[in-house]
């Protein structure tokens, strides 16, 4: 496992089930072996917006030169 529990992780690609994007920020709350996540994503309020099973590959870490923004969250379809 390359990534932590409670570790702030970058979603690598859009999940629009969840309302979710490329770029989003989750927390890894569960580590399944060999290459799964358990991943949160809240609103900026704190409201849970999604909580996903997810493989390494879909997230990456933080990188020193990456920005945190703030977008509209769309209604899930």
């Amino acid at each position: 496992m390359k990534f932590k529990l409670l570790e702030t992780v970058v979603l690598a690609r859009d999940l629009p089930k969840y309302g979710l994007k490329a770029g989003d920020l989750g927390v890894v709350v569960e580590l399944y072996e060999p290459d799964g996540l358990e991943v949160e994503f809240v609103t900026a309020s704190g409201r849970t917006q999604a909580v996903v099973t997810l493989k390494e590959g879909d997230v990456r870490k933080i990188a020193p030169e990456d920005m945190i923004s703030v977008r509209r969250l769309q209604k899930v379809p």
